[in-house]
């Protein structure tokens, strides 16, 4: 690989990395605000039961505790898929049993030992080649010489290892 090559895969690297904490961080922004509507909403609870308890029936403020308790479900569950979206990006996945959060390739927890199925790998951006390895199947920056997993050494040169984002070979 040349110096220019480097240079520009550097380039291309630290540009993925930017737009990479771009999003996680406007996620996170996301998951915040969510945040502060349950809190808003804990406070309507609290205030929607106090008021029941001071007429002297707490049972009349069910109907306006349930509907805010559903609203906090709602926003729980919206948290929950940023939260996952920023783990995709990260290329992270959690432990069903331990919730550990530990790489996407991880086979087995390293805090309890369970281990998790053989899941779909990420996709590319469009347009971008990958090289993919014909012992493993895992996919390869186009100038790698070795694959990532196992260890092979890849053809780059060979077109019937070099596919596209949309899945059709190169020719």
């Amino acid at each position: 690989m040349s110096f220019f090559d480097k240079m520009k895969q550097g380039a291309s690297d630290a540009a993925k990395k930017a737009q990479q904490t771009v999003e996680i961080t406007k996620l996170k922004s996301q998951i915040s605000s969510k945040e502060k509507e349950k809190d808003k909403l804990f406070y309507l609870i609290g205030t929607a039961i106090y008021a029941s308890h001071r007429e002297g029936n707490i049972a009349a403020s069910e109907e306006e505790v349930v509907s805010h308790c559903q609203k906090v479900d709602g926003l729980n569950q919206e948290i929950d898929f940023l939260d996952e979206r920023i783990k995709n990006i990260r290329f992270e996945k959690t432990c069903p049993t331990c919730s550990i959060v530990v790489p996407l390739d991880t086979r087995f927890c390293p805090g309890c030992g369970t281990g998790f199925p053989e899941e779909p790998r990420p996709e590319n951006t469009i347009g971008e080649i990958r090289v993919i390895c014909s012992h493993c199947l895992t996919e390869n920056d186009l100038s790698s010489k070795h694959c990532l997993t196992c260890g092979n050494k890849l053809s780059g040169q060979d077109p019937q290892n070099l596919e596209l984002m949309d899945g059709e070979p190169e020719r």
